[in-house]
């Protein structure tokens, strides 16, 4: 009782803080989870929470989504899983991740110290984005940031943005929770924990999403830069 009362407070927090940002849950999730539970068991919990959290945002930020924006991302993403896997396996990959953080963090304080002015990117971007976010998730479990930073470079607005990120984040944890679902790795005890700790994440996105409300897009962008800084921090340490 007490591991999963532990695990749903984890999930609770998860939620909320992809609630607000848009990104995050498994970020949150999966470190915390891996202290409580074997991490085969917490990796599986982390998708199907995941794809509660953006399947519920995905509905509430309905109004925002755009497949012109969406549809770049989701189709690219595709073959850079493919290539993920078969290529970016055979590579070093503490050197890789190394070099990814050290990007990731360089970005995020550059543009939270400096304020650059926002980019009208060209649309053929979200399809490198989309392509690089399929292969580094694949090939290291950290897929995120490119689709996070190509949003804010565009000079949309916050809802714009979050619903982007929501959009892909469905169909990336979709997928991936097909192929979990299918080749067993999702157990009949990863579900029934699901099941149970889901009306947590509910709420938990429920009251982050209450918070996004009040914030204003410098400020939106602001907490997006931290949690990329701590991405990049965690892909540097954790593959060193």
């Amino acid at each position: 009782m007490a591991t999963l009362t532990a695990i749903g407070t984890i999930l609770f927090f998860a939620g909320f803080i992809q609630g607000m940002t848009g990104f995050g849950s498994a970020l949150v999730a999966l470190p915390l989870l891996c202290l409580i539970v074997d991490i085969k068991f917490a990796i599986p919990l982390s998708v199907l929470s995941s794809l509660g959290i953006t399947l519920l945002l995905a509905l509430k930020l309905k109004a925002h989504l755009d497949k012109s924006k969406l549809i770049p991302l989701c189709t690219a993403a595709l073959p850079g899983i493919f290539v993920g896997v078969t290529l970016l396996k055979k590579v070093n990959s503490e050197t890789i991740a190394l070099l990814l953080g050290i990007l990731i963090i360089g970005y995020s304080c550059y543009s939270l110290f400096l304020n650059p002015t926002p980019k009208k990117l060209h649309p053929r971007w979200g399809y490198a984005a989309g392509f690089f976010s399929g292969a580094i998730g694949s090939a290291f479990s950290a897929g995120g940031p490119p689709v996070i930073i190509y949003t804010t470079m565009t000079g949309w607005d916050k809802d714009s943005i979050k619903a982007t990120m929501t959009g892909f984040f469905l169909f990336n944890s979709l997928m991936i929770a097909l192929a979990h679902g299918m080749t067993g790795v999702t157990t009949t005890e990863v579900m029934q924990t699901f099941l149970i700790t889901f009306p947590l994440v509910i709420l938990g996105t429920a009251v982050g999403s209450y918070c996004y409300g009040f914030l204003h897009k410098t400020s939106y962008l602001k907490i997006i830069y931290i949690f990329l800084i701590i991405m990049g921090v965690m892909m540097i340490t954790l593959k060193s």
